[in-house]
């Protein structure tokens, strides 16, 4: 039986590659064979991911690309075809949130992340989309979050409602393509370790504890959990899967919000109905 997660002689693209989950995609697909495009405007990270992927006996490319901007967007895919000549799998996951209460946010932030995060997305899915279709072969993912399906209030609310426009967009881009062999799906996750989540929980020592009330597993993620699902999303192991909304989150959707994790439970008492 072959492989269905062997990705040799593929090319993948994938943004946000130079920490977090970007870069454990990045390196997931190229372990299991890819050869890959890695865009991030963090020019001594991603380079570091580049030496990781080339000691893997893999192609490694760097692009400093601006993901918010559809021209610079266009003009990385055209390097992406002058040096692979073929676009396999898509990771879209770069990409920035602003935080501020619904009455202080500015029209010009809100612009700034729906840009960034919507229009931006759609960009990178439209040039992929297109070589794919091309090809007529080929799968995105999408990185949402569960603010794309429940609020999370402390100041999301342009965030949330980017996320929201990305599930929609995954769905929509689905419908239109997967019947021309390209496949689109979303991976939706909870509180990810990250610098930037790192900092926000130094600010408020509360945070974490606040964040693990909500994740039945007992821990937050870490990048490196996403590889498995970034390698059978770019594979043959997922042929019939498109248009998903996958959660990556430790029970976190899975749970009443008036639910107790098991981790936290300190006592468990059993009670009988009298009888009539």
């Amino acid at each position: 039986m072959s492989n269905l997660f062997d990705l040799t002689d593929k090319v993948a693209v994938v943004s946000g590659a130079a920490q977090g989950l970007g870069q454990a995609t990045a390196i997931a697909v190229a372990e299991a064979g890819a050869d890959v495009m890695l865009v991030d405007r963090n020019r001594e990270g991603v380079e570091a991911t580049a030496e990781q992927i080339r000691s893997l006996g893999r192609k490694a490319v760097c692009a400093n690309t601006n993901v918010s901007d559809p021209d610079d967007i266009s003009a990385m895919f055209r390097q992406a075809d002058a040096e692979f000549g073929r676009v396999n799998f898509l990771g879209n996951i770069a990409g920035d949130g602003h935080l501020a209460k619904p009455e202080e946010l500015t029209i010009g932030d809100l612009h700034r992340v729906l840009q960034n995060l919507v229009v931006g997305r759609f960009a990178m899915c439209q040039e992929a989309g297109r070589r794919m279709l091309a090809q007529g072969q080929g799968s995105i993912m999408n990185i949402g979050s569960l603010a794309s399906s429940t609020a999370l209030g402390r100041g999301h609310i342009a965030y949330s409602m980017a996320m929201g426009a990305v599930v929609q967009m995954t769905r929509e881009l689905s419908t239109e393509w997967s019947h021309r062999g390209v496949r689109v799906n979303c991976v939706t996750p909870a509180q990810v370790v990250n610098p930037s989540l790192t900092a926000r929980m130094a600010d408020d020592p509360t945070l974490e504890g606040r964040f693990l009330r909500g994740i039945p597993a007992g821990r937050l993620g870490e990048p490196g959990d996403i590889k498995g699902l970034a390698v059978l999303l770019a594979s043959d192991a997922s042929a019939w899967i498109t248009g998903a909304i996958i959660p990556m989150d430790g029970g976190n959707m899975a749970m009443n919000a008036g639910g107790t994790p098991g981790h936290q439970q300190l006592a468990v008492q059993t009670f009988r109905a009298e009888e009539q």
